[in-house]
């Protein structure tokens, strides 16, 4: 390193061993576009002597090259790695780095100004304890600085400085730093940050970042790497109840069963009682394991192998918990949700919801609002798009244990994947169960499917063709519902017009309505195979997700895809109700084929070519696949 420290030189065990001791604190750095942030962290990084000398000979190179500041030395350049940021002299993505002190370890997450790239700072914010929010002391408070400040106070980070940067361009103005610092109080107390320190600095000078500056004597607060050094850690988590999501079960013999996961809050002793969620299951931890040996306690913070007195059933996504006070149970919540993705959230659509080490389906059902983040403002809302915050009701297929975010963020923060192509689509924070949740339950039954399907002599299952408008899926499932019927089966069909005249009647073609149009279906399909009924649904069910959906609702073998594949042009051709014409003269909108998608199946069971086979052809083709009890793709 550029300036080695005394102690790795005279007694490098003594130094690793003081290293290891000292506490850790996550912060970010955030604000507009062009406050400063990369160049205070690099100023960070250089007044820390946490620069390589090579480094530091690339930083000088590459600042002569690229750098803004006239061959001096740009800080900047040591976190702006992306060929595009130097290009354009912005951060992109979020840039981790890691420094320390003589009293702390640090870890800064410097964050895009953009909004477009708002979700990368909300993945930079995720894990910080304080946050440092720049503002120009030329420009004062920004729009961006406002959307920062709202998501830093939504994601629970209570320690703040607010520092005024660049103050060596307006004459070191204690005037005009006490005007930015009263507009900013009065929006902070809006969100809730009524606790923050201001800080006049120049990153660039390195004016009170390690030192107090001779060129503000008016301020008398700390320099920002002294606030730093004594920041307090975010709420003391030990002091909270045991909490411990299962990431492994170990069972490297028959004789040795533990679970190992991170300790998210509390202690834990050998002796205590504790519950496993969500089977409320109780027993008592018998060992604490580690690689260096078996352990008195294990506090928050402690990747541990607990062993239990008694053999339960505990799974990797469960939670150990205190037993005599847990965390809820519940698969209906309301939360917060960030969207990341350019394609929109639309309500009743799957998603995979991922809560620690637990992984369940998750489908938004209810929008309350989203929030003009600029205004505070709360809006109605029927879909979020691509970096809107808002408030929604979310329904899991299976209970979780869950604490809210504002108690535990580890137990109340989740990300939402996309079921099809494993993007993550969102990042949430759980308030609260909904009541509903919690006194609704499955009431049991004695004659259950499998009864009903016997007294019919038949498998039920649902034979679900999709295709495009015109495409005759229709016509075959009328037919292949008369064989069955011929042969003694007990049918029902549903049809996408049909259904639209009842149950459907309220729904539009919105995308947001295509994807509940689909669930309700489904759902009532469910019902109908549990009553022992081959079901023939014919709908067009444009989009992959939604039919994935459909399948994940029945067993093994009950769902039947069958693609009445018709190419568009050929559909357009038949036009029997005149719909492709409508939709081309743009009185039809949102149509499949014209102006919405379609998303063909990619391993459906039985294929359609209909320019090939008569709908008699194509019916009997399915027919002959149902009663033959095949389940292999047929081409």
């Amino acid at each position: 390193m550029a300036h080695q420290s005394a102690l790795i030189a005279e007694d490098i065990e003594a130094y690793l061993e003081s290293h290891e001791k000292k506490s850790l604190l996550r912060f970010l750095t955030c604000g507009s576009v062009d406050d400063g942030k990369s160049t205070l962290i690099g100023r960070l990084l250089y007044d820390s002597k946490m620069i390589f000398e090579d480094q530091l000979a690339a930083l000088e190179a590459d600042s002569r090259k690229v750098g803004t500041q006239g061959g001096e030395i740009d800080f900047a350049l040591l976190v702006d790695g992306l060929a595009a940021e130097r290009e354009q002299g912005i951060t992109i993505d979020v840039a981790y780095r890691f420094f320390s002190t003589d009293k702390r370890k640090f870890i800064v997450a410097d964050t895009p100004g953009h909004e477009q790239y708002t979700r990368n700072m909300v993945t930079g914010a995720s894990t910080a304890d304080a946050a440092v929010i720049l503002i120009d002391a030329r420009k004062g408070v920004l729009t961006q600085t406002r959307r920062h400040s709202y998501l830093v106070s939504l994601l629970g980070i209570r320690h703040v400085v607010l520092a005024i940067n660049k103050m060596d361009l307006v004459g070191w103005d204690q005037e005009r730093f006490d005007a930015i610092v009263a507009d900013y109080r009065e929006f902070a107390a809006q969100i809730g940050l009524t606790d923050f320190t201001a800080i006049p600095m120049s990153a660039l000078k390195g004016d009170n970042i390690t030192e107090p500056s001779p060129h503000a004597p008016w301020y008398s607060g700390p320099p920002l790497m002294r606030w730093l050094e004594e920041a307090p850690i975010e709420d003391d988590l030990r002091e909270k109840p045991f909490r411990m999501p299962v990431q492994w079960v170990n069972r490297p013999n028959l004789d040795f069963r533990g679970f190992s996961g991170l300790v998210a809050s509390g202690v834990v002793r050998p002796g205590d009682k504790v519950k496993a969620l969500p089977s409320g299951r109780e027993s008592t931890v018998a060992r604490i394991v580690t690689m260096r040996g078996d352990l008195p306690e294990a506090v928050a913070g402690q990747s541990v192998t607990i062993t239990l007195a008694d053999e339960i059933d505990v799974s990797r996504g469960d939670v150990l918990a205190a037993a005599a006070d847990p965390p809820a149970v519940a698969d209906q919540f309301e939360c917060t949700l960030v969207w990341f993705d350019d394609e929109p959230m639309l309500p009743g659509r799957p998603y995979l919801m991922k809560l620690g080490a637990r992984t369940v389906s998750a489908q938004v059902t209810e929008p309350k609002h989203k929030v003009n983040v600029n205004t505070l403002e709360r809006l109605a809302a029927t879909r979020l798009e691509l970096n809107e915050i808002g408030v929604c009701n979310l329904a899991l297929d299976a209970p979780i244990a869950f604490d809210p975010y504002a108690e535990n963020k580890d137990l109340g923060g989740f990300i939402l994947i996309d079921r099809i192509s494993n993007r993550t689509v969102g990042a949430g924070m759980l308030h609260f169960a909904l009541r509903r949740s919690q006194n609704i339950h499955w009431q049991a039954l004695d004659v259950d499917k499998a009864a009903r399907s016997a007294a019919k002599g038949q498998k039920a299952r649902v034979v679900w063709l999709t295709g495009l408008s015109g495409a005759g899926k229709s016509t075959i499932a009328n037919l292949v519902e008369k064989r069955l019927h011929a042969e003694g089966r007990h049918t029902y069909l549903l049809d996408g017009d049909n259904v639209r005249h009842g149950l459907n009647k309220d729904l539009g073609f919105t995308e947001e309505d295509r994807v509940e149009n689909i669930r309700r279906v489904a759902e009532v399909a469910k019902l109908m195979v549990d009553a022992g009924l081959i079901v023939l649904v014919s709908f067009i069910s444009p989009f992959r997700a939604e039919r994935r959906m459909a399948r994940d609702l029945l067993e093994d073998r009950e769902f039947v895809e069958v693609f009445v594949d018709t190419p568009l042009e050929e559909a357009e051709k038949r036009d029997v109700k005149g719909l492709y014409a409508k939709a081309r003269a743009g009185q039809l909108k949102n149509f499949t084929g014209v102006d919405s998608p379609y998303e063909p199946p990619e391993r459906p069971e039985i294929r359609i070519d209909t320019t090939k086979l008569s709908p008699e052809e194509a019916a009997e083709k399915i027919f002959d696949w149902l009663e033959g009890g095949g389940f292999d793709p047929v081409i």
